[in-house]
């Protein structure tokens, strides 16, 4: 394990249990974009498809982010200063984009 991987855990907080719910559904419509290239389906379907397939990533990376902010509101999240690593929050948030 890196030195920036946190360890397991045994069990999910119910942040990270609506995020891996909202990652799964979205592993299932991919999986059913996948299944309709295959299938040869009509592109407009397909694209609309994986529209959805993008918002519910977007959804999900930005719960994360979104976690990840409360979480640095704790005090082991905090900077030298005291401070929340702001920056590093922007450059999540903004990777999104």
């Amino acid at each position: 394990m890196t030195k920036n991987t946190p360890a397991p855990r045994a069990t999910l907080p119910d942040d990270d249990k609506k995020i891996v719910n909202r990652l799964r559904r979205a592993q299932g419509q991919l999986a059913a974009v996948i299944a309709m290239v295959e299938a040869g389906r009509d592109c407009r379907d397909v694209v609309t498809q994986l529209s959805a397939v993008s918002s519910a990533l977007d959804k999900a990376g930005f719960s994360i982010i979104a976690t990840a902010m409360k979480e640095c509101m704790a005090d082991d999240a905090l900077d030298a200063e005291g401070k929340p690593n702001v920056e590093d929050l922007e450059k999540l948030f903004l990777s999104l984009s």
